[in-house]
């Protein structure tokens, strides 16, 4: 037959469980767990001159001036453009190569898994050239030149 008192202990049981999840600590708890458990990368970019003090472009956003360090969130092909008076502007890229604990599945293990933070820190030099200008007498003949293709 059916014996009431294991029904109860049952129901006791179950409403043990219920009034533990309805804690308002767990949910506290795990959400405090998930963010201190989890990993972090952090990566960035550095970008120096020579001479210092040039305006330095990123894929078409200025960053700032030289040396700068910006964070970024993906690798690959970088357009660089440096300028500064009295030197020439120079326009190249660069490629970033991400790590092997950026590609799956390491990713995983990296970013979400281990609990410390992955610093990735790359540094980028760049030399710029004077600028020189043309002499008097240049211009005068660069001039005379245009003057006889002309018809």
């Amino acid at each position: 037959m059916f014996d009431v008192g294991s029904l109860n202990e049952g129901f006791a049981v179950i409403s043990n469980l219920k009034s533990q999840i309805s804690n308002p600590r767990w949910p506290v708890a795990l959400c405090l767990a998930a963010v201190l458990l989890t990993g972090c990368v952090e990566r960035r970019l550095t970008i120096h001159t020579e001479p210092q003090g040039a305006i330095v472009t990123l894929n078409d956003q200025e960053i700032g001036v030289s040396p700068v360090t910006v964070p970024f969130n993906w690798y690959g092909d970088y357009w660089v453009r440096i300028s500064k008076d009295g030197y020439e502007t120079l326009n190249t890229h660069r490629k970033l190569r991400a790590p092997l604990h950026d590609y799956p599945p390491f990713d995983f293990f990296a970013q979400i898994l281990y609990p410390g933070r992955i610093v990735n820190a790359y540094e980028w030099t760049f030399d710029l050239a004077v600028k020189e200008y043309p002499t008097r007498d240049e211009l005068i003949e660069q001039g005379q030149s245009l003057r006889t293709q002309l018809p």
